[in-house]
């Protein structure tokens, strides 16, 4: 069996990415994926992460979890989705990393899926908005103290995703950045259910919807009606033309406040981000999806 956890840099997703595989999750069953109710295997992977402290797996771990996530569902594939897989939020920094702890669950869920294929799948984002998200509610002392342990220029996602990858070295990696996900959002999807390019799904356009203007939004639909043989690169291309007339500025707009952001600083952390993004693709086996 193929088993997917879906994770994301914090905030990077408000349980729309759950929301829209649970509206396909019919659909899915009939090709054999499963998508569960996380309130089937959260807190059973929670547990078993603190008993895998130090210790092998009991020999009926996987058969346990496995009956338990499904109950009685049989599946080639299985999704598991969880912003918290690498730690809640006040392990989002650590040791002058992201998510220190990364590499260690990404092998207790080796371990506790020993007889099946896993694979990761998960959202980044710009540290420039990801940190003041991550650190709001830690107070404005433990927030200077944070920063001033661990530069934020120093933070950079290939670090995290080359850790993982000397970890699990055949594991297959799936990222994205959290801000290309309006665009990206249904072959986000394809990834995580393993579906063919161009195949439907419901909700494809979701958040594009959020983001766009309502008239934007008819004039889009009406397009890909005139046009229904686009590919998924062309309908990514008509997506941006569609944004850059119709998006709501509004909603683009992220509030970033910690001490000492300033606008050159988060100029300086987003060309940072660009270039770390580039060096993403030169990571064996992680696929980047790209507007």
């Amino acid at each position: 069996m193929q088993v997917v956890f879906h994770t994301g840099a914090h905030y990077t997703d408000d349980g729309r990415l759950l929301k829209c595989l649970l509206n396909n999750k019919d659909e899915f069953r009939k090709r054999n994926v499963a998508v569960p109710g996380p309130g089937k295997y959260r807190t059973l992977l929670k547990d078993a992460f603190a008993a895998l402290d130090g210790t092998v797996p009991a020999a009926d771990a996987r058969n346990v979890l496995v009956d338990a996530i499904l109950d009685d569902e049989t599946a080639d594939r299985l999704i598991l989705t969880n912003e918290h897989f690498f730690g809640s939020p006040r392990f989002a920094l650590g040791n002058g990393q992201l998510y220190p702890l990364a590499a260690e669950r990404m092998r207790h869920l080796d371990q506790l899926f020993d007889s099946d294929r896993i694979e990761l799948c998960m959202a980044v984002c710009n540290p420039a908005t990801f940190l003041p998200k991550a650190l709001d509610r830690a107070s404005a002392e433990q927030q200077a103290q944070l920063l001033a342990a661990t530069p934020p220029q120093s933070l950079l996602w290939s670090e995290l995703f080359t850790r993982i990858r000397h970890a699990l070295p055949e594991m297959p990696i799936t990222i994205w950045c959290n801000e290309d996900t309006p665009v990206i959002w249904p072959e986000v999807i394809r990834a995580l259910a393993g579906l063919e390019p161009g195949e439907k799904i419901n909700g494809g356009f979701d958040l594009l919807r959020e983001i766009m203007s309502r008239e934007g939004m008819r004039r889009f639909r009406a397009y890909l009606r005139d046009h229904p043989n686009l590919t998924d690169t062309q309908k990514k291309r008509v997506m941006i033309a569609f944004l850059d007339k119709y998006a709501l500025a509004e909603k683009l707009e992220e509030e970033l406040d910690l001490p000492g952001w300033t606008g050159d600083l988060v100029e300086e952390l987003t060309e940072i981000y660009d270039n770390d993004i580039a060096r993403l693709t030169e990571i064996p086996g992680l696929r980047l999806i790209t507007p």
